[in-house]
């Protein structure tokens, strides 16, 4: 049965890539599958990169290679002096790809902005809720619903944002996935046909790659967008070629079966480097990796229970075990590399007695509690059963007895945002956008409990210092405040910080034009390869 089962799953990924052999085709090892196909809805890089990245675009876009903003579907904009208008002039003569699903009448318009924003900001908005669950998660997280006080059409090719209050992050707040923009023309047909959850399994948009086909946890296929604004892609067809295991991506590789992988083991990296038919780029992570405890459950809900914990966990053994030295310890919720780091703070120190003692002191004996292990490799985290499996060891050395716990990729991200959650989390972030407000607020703000924030940690001084820095548009103000901020996350400890990772990604040298992202985007439509 198994052998069956196994032939037609080859049979179907066989299929989907039927056809392309006289095509010019890159074939990327993805490390997982994504939680769906519309960008608003989730929060994982994986889910954007099948998504957002290929079949969408945002009013602006990153530049690649860098966190500055530059023109997208908006070709231009202004910002009044008081920080609460932008005007958005669009981008004339973009088309909607055509699909097998769907053809398009119209080009892009101010209709299809504010439709993509307003379901995430309206409760009473038909697609609010139009997938189970739907939370629109980072969208809240990032306070937009509080924030966008309204969003006007002021002629089909321009579109006005009014803000209740400034917010210096804003204009690239809107260069991140989930912000990016769908048709509204399709959107309607789903509605009246009602097949409205289409949308989110079907995509349709203005990028760089259509998207063909996805057969679930083995391949999605995607084609070349002939008519893409910003200039066809090189490539004919693009695979995305589900692959968990990053041995597996790294045989795949070297047997020339794809052309691309992210997250290589950290323990394969010198021989990639040494293979003479590869390259490997490799950066410094705009990430930080980390263990949220659920601080609404007790005894988590104490900083000095939590402050113990974190005494307890030698994180440089992580280090040199799961990333072979090619990482540092982390002491901030930011990295090093991002302006406002406070370098100043000092680390809790591994010293198993000193957490043993401070423990008993809290009166907590005979502690159980789980630890939650990502299922997938993400630059911040290779292996983080093995780092699970580290930090059990050396919780068991306080008296603490920990069990480790997973579940699928979707279903951890869902699970983990629960306030009720039983057990610490190991997740971590690639920044969106190049600000501190996207880890410091994202993750950490009261706003982002129950969504982004897994510790569930709401401190009124915290969110204070990191919303007052939204308001400010002096760099330096904005300094001091995040750097107070850092300072009272270390005292309070909702986190154990674990890591930043140098990110690699090996390719075949047959392959140009691919520009590792600090954001942790991987994008190929600038990508070509040798034939």
């Amino acid at each position: 049965m198994k052998k069956k089962l196994a032939f037609a799953a080859a049979l179907l990924a066989a299929t989907m890539l039927g056809g392309i052999a006289n095509a010019k085709t890159l074939v990327y090892c993805s490390e997982g599958s994504p939680e769906g196909f519309d960008p608003g809805l989730y929060t994982a890089g994986t889910t954007f990169d099948a998504s957002s990245r290929t079949v969408y675009n945002r009013l602006v876009e990153f530049k690649h290679g860098s966190t500055e903003i530059e023109p997208g579907l908006a070709e231009s904009w202004t910002i009044s002096d008081d920080g609460l208008e932008y005007t958005f002039k669009l981008r004339q003569g973009v088309k909607f790809q055509t699909t097998d699903f769907f053809t398009p009448t119209r080009e892009f318009n101010a209709d299809d902005v504010i439709y993509s924003f307003d379901r995430q900001l309206k409760a009473d908005d038909p697609w609010n809720k139009y997938v189970a669950g739907a939370a629109w998660e980072y969208s809240a997280g990032m306070g937009f619903p509080d924030l966008i006080k309204a969003i006007e059409k002021v002629d089909d090719h321009t579109v006005k944002f009014v803000l209740n209050h400034p917010e210096a992050p804003f204009l690239a707040d809107l260069g991140m996935d989930f912000a990016s923009v769908l048709s509204k023309e399709y959107a309607d047909k789903l509605q009246a046909d009602g097949k409205m959850e289409q949308m989110n399994q079907q995509p349709l948009g203005t990028g760089p790659f259509t998207f063909v086909a996805y057969q679930p946890d083995a391949a999605i296929r995607y084609k070349a967008n002939a008519d893409y604004w910003n200039g066809a892609p090189k490539i004919d067809d693009l695979v995305f070629a589900i692959t968990t295991d990053a041995s597996v991506r790294r045989q795949k590789l070297e047997a020339g079966e794809c052309q691309i992988y992210p997250y290589p083991n950290a323990a394969d990296v010198e021989a990639l480097k040494g293979n003479p038919d590869l390259h490997v780029e490799e950066q410094a992570g705009l990430n930080v990796a980390y263990l949220a405890y659920n601080t609404l459950v007790a005894p988590f809900d104490k900083a000095e229970v939590r402050r113990a914990l974190n005494q307890a966990i030698n994180k440089q053994a992580i280090v040199d075990a799961v990333f072979e030295g090619q990482a540092q310890v982390a002491k901030n919720p930011i990295p090093p590399t991002m302006w406002s780091y406070n370098d100043a703070v000092e680390d809790d120190k591994y010293d198993p007695d000193a957490a043993k003692a401070a423990l008993e002191a809290a009166g907590v004996k005979d502690l159980k509690m789980k630890i939650w292990a990502m299922p997938v490799s993400r630059p911040y985290m290779l292996n983080a059963r093995r780092a699970a499996e580290l930090m059990q060891a050396d919780l068991s050395k306080v008296g603490v007895s920990a069990e480790i716990v997973t579940y699928e990729w979707a279903e951890y991200l869902k699970r983990s945002s629960d306030k009720d959650r039983d057990g610490a989390v190991i997740l971590g972030w690639t920044g969106d956008n190049g600000d501190p407000d996207n880890f410091l607020d994202t993750l950490l703000g009261c706003t982002a409990v129950g969504g982004n924030n897994r510790a569930q940690w709401c401190n009124e001084e915290f969110d204070g210092l990191v919303k007052k820095a939204k308001e400010i548009s002096d760099q330096a103000e904005r300094t001091k405040l995040y750097e107070q901020a850092q300072v009272v996350f270390k005292k309070e400890a909702p986190w154990a910080t674990i890591d930043h990772s140098t990110t690699f990604m090996p390719m075949s040298k047959k392959v140009s034009g691919y520009t590792q992202d600090p954001l942790g985007i991987h994008r190929f439509d600038n990508v070509d390869i040798a034939e």
